[in-house]
């Protein structure tokens, strides 16, 4: 006779299914029921602090590009400051600044673009500070548990980072940089599997 549970059992996991653009970034999927989608701009036109662009894909174990992904972005602005209650400076971040984006890829090529500001260094607690970096969240068809990661920037000190140092295999800390390319632009790819595979973070 089975063991009577006490508790309620845990519901499955579920991939993210096709429809995930449609509920999360219905734009995109070519659904224009918001006067204003969630998520569409980072920062506003007169948000203050260096702008960037960031492009790339999120590549398969096969090497072949995602293209039904959905990346979340969280950030801070130019000064290290989140737009949230979490932060105790959250009243001083910048005016327009949301910290907060979805972006997806082309759906032809795979091809991810970010624009944005580069974000300042974060004071976490006990006295460190955070490199400037973005929180990158990501779900698709056949990821059951969205994944997390972080993006830092090649032309940034990231010695001192706490959660890269968290990183115990030194070359593996690289698959979280951004490189500037020669168009000044960034190029940040994200590997789910094989060779470079891209560090993921238990948050």
């Amino acid at each position: 006779m089975p063991q009577p549970l006490h508790y309620l059992k845990e519901t499955p996991s579920q991939t993210a299914g096709p429809y995930v653009h449609i509920g999360l970034a219905p734009a995109a999927a070519g659904f224009d029921i918001y006067r204003r989608e969630l998520g569409t701009q980072i920062v506003a036109d007169d948000t203050p602090g260096p702008r960037v662009r960031i492009t790339g894909r999120v590549i398969d174990g096969m090497g072949a590009p995602v293209k039904d992904v959905l990346i979340e972005i969280w950030q801070a602005d130019a000064n290290g400051i989140y737009p949230h209650p979490g932060d105790p400076r959250h009243a001083d971040a910048a005016p327009g600044f949301r910290g907060f984006a979805r972006v997806i890829p082309d759906f032809d090529s795979g091809d991810f673009t970010i624009d944005t500001i580069k974000p300042g260094p974060v004071p976490m607690k006990g006295g460190a500070v955070a490199a400037p970096h973005l929180n990158l969240w990501l779900v698709a068809r056949g990821i059951n548990l969205g994944l997390s990661t972080r993006l830092y920037f090649g032309d940034e000190d990231n010695a001192a980072d706490p959660v890269l140092n968290l990183i115990e295999q030194a070359d593996r800390r690289r698959t979280l940089i951004a490189e500037r390319t020669a168009d000044g632009l960034y190029r940040f790819d994200i590997r789910l599997q094989g060779d470079n595979e891209t560090v993921f973070l238990d948050v």
